[in-house]
């Protein structure tokens, strides 16, 4: 143990002269605590909900999903996506065709997203565990074409998780000229029948916008016979993701992109990070702040010790000891409040998890979660430590050695 070091224990724990000097270090240790507690719940909350969002989307989006680097789609025999295909790691993979529709049902009508897909769909993702009505998950069924809704869409149009009537489909031909004279005609139409459920990802991206139907009706009714705007793929169990990922972009080269789910989402979960890091500044603001009444306690500190200042330096003590005796003693209040911060934070968290303390809405059900979710990352934890440390020792180098040096002249 350092002499410094040992001299600043000392007065960090001893009882001064002056009572005000022991309540503004324990105010400085509190609110050094309280601004650390801040930190780590606030960050662990954003990673709740950034956890949640990602449990969402793994119901409906696939594994990995290969795109056309450019345009919207490519011919499904590529040789590239077959022999993507045949990967010894490929469990289940799935052709989709995927554009914007019309769909309009007894005078209601809606701009849609129509997502064809094979058969084994359900088997790609998990999308029968998202599914609401009496009926199963089928798209087709003999010369009979069906159509799954998301649950906003749904109810927009008015057709519940079972209608009676046809649902009608529009997109516009690729192909010809608009005869203004008869604008129906520059249309492609077609009808799906309903499978008796609707399915719901909590997400407006899905819910709102999304039908599943039959990749034949997709292909004929954009006029896309043979191709695909993707290939869906679901790996074995215990394949390493990354490096299927990473051997499958060497096949696709620059043709083709190959993303996993988090990738699909890029957007969304960007949007999650900037915010989760706005959060951070903003809080450590509030910490640069908190550590103003460090320097009081230690300005009030030096200011007390003058004449244990002039003993240590009768008995050898150099100038750069005694200052850094003042600047361990704000590091160590720093340090302190870290601690206590991050212990009832945690604490914090804990009971949030265990019991929800804090809802997110007045009545159960109001949301997708009845309590602000709260998912402790170990990584943060540690940025949350360190950033304490950096700014209590920022915020004190200056005033310390200022006040320091006016005392030693």
């Amino acid at each position: 143990m350092s002499f410094p070091f040992y001299i600043a224990k000392r007065y960090l724990f001893s009882k001064k002269s002056t009572h005000a000097i022991n309540l503004i270090s324990g105010i400085s240790v509190i609110g050094v605590a309280v601004a650390t507690m801040a930190l780590v719940v606030t960050l662990s909350v954003f990673n709740g909900f950034h956890d949640m969002v990602a449990t969402f989307f793994t119901s409906f989006d696939p594994q990995l999903k290969i795109t056309p680097a450019k345009g919207k789609t490519a011919p499904a025999d590529d040789p590239i996506l077959t022999e993507i295909r045949k990967l010894p790691a490929v469990d289940v993979a799935t052709e989709s065709m995927e554009d914007n529709a019309l769909a309009v049902y007894e005078g209601r009508q809606a701009m849609v997203v129509v997502k064809g897909v094979d058969n084994n769909f359900a088997e790609l993702t998990h999308i029968t565990e998202i599914l609401y009505g009496d009926g199963e998950f089928e798209l087709q069924a003999a010369n009979l074409q069906y159509g799954v809704l998301g649950l906003r869409l749904a109810a927009q149009l008015g057709t519940g998780a079972r209608w009676k009537d046809y649902l009608k489909i529009y997109a516009p031909k690729r192909e010809g000229q608009l005869d203004m004279t008869a604008p129906e005609e520059a249309f492609v139409e077609d009808s799906l029948l309903s499978p008796g459920v609707i399915f719901s990802v909590k997400q407006a991206k899905y819910d709102k916008n999304y039908i599943l139907v039959p990749i034949s009706f997709a292909r004929n009714l954009f006029w896309q016979e043979g191709m695909l705007s993707s290939l869906e793929l679901r790996l074995k169990a215990g394949s390493d993701l990354d490096k299927v990922k990473k051997q499958m972009r060497q096949i696709a080269k620059d043709k083709y992109k190959v993303e996993d789910r988090y990738e699909q989402q890029a957007d969304t979960f960007r949007i999650m990070e900037v915010e989760k890091f706005i959060a951070y500044i903003f809080l450590t603001f509030i910490l640069v702040v908190a550590c103003f009444n460090i320097i009081g306690s230690l300005s009030m500190l030096i200011i007390d010790k003058k004449d244990d200042v002039v003993t240590l330096r009768n008995l050898g003590a150099s100038d750069k000891q005694i200052i850094r005796i003042f600047l361990f003693e704000g590091r160590m209040i720093s340090a302190l409040g870290a601690v206590i911060g991050i212990l009832i934070g945690l604490l914090l968290c804990w009971i949030q998890q265990t019991f929800g303390v804090v809802s997110l809405g007045q009545s159960s059900g109001s949301f997708v979660v009845d309590a602000y979710p709260v998912s402790v990352h170990p990584t943060d934890i540690i940025l949350i430590f360190f950033t304490v440390l950096l700014v209590g020792f920022l915020a004190v180098w200056y005033p310390v050695r200022y006040f320091a040096r006016r005392l030693l002249e």
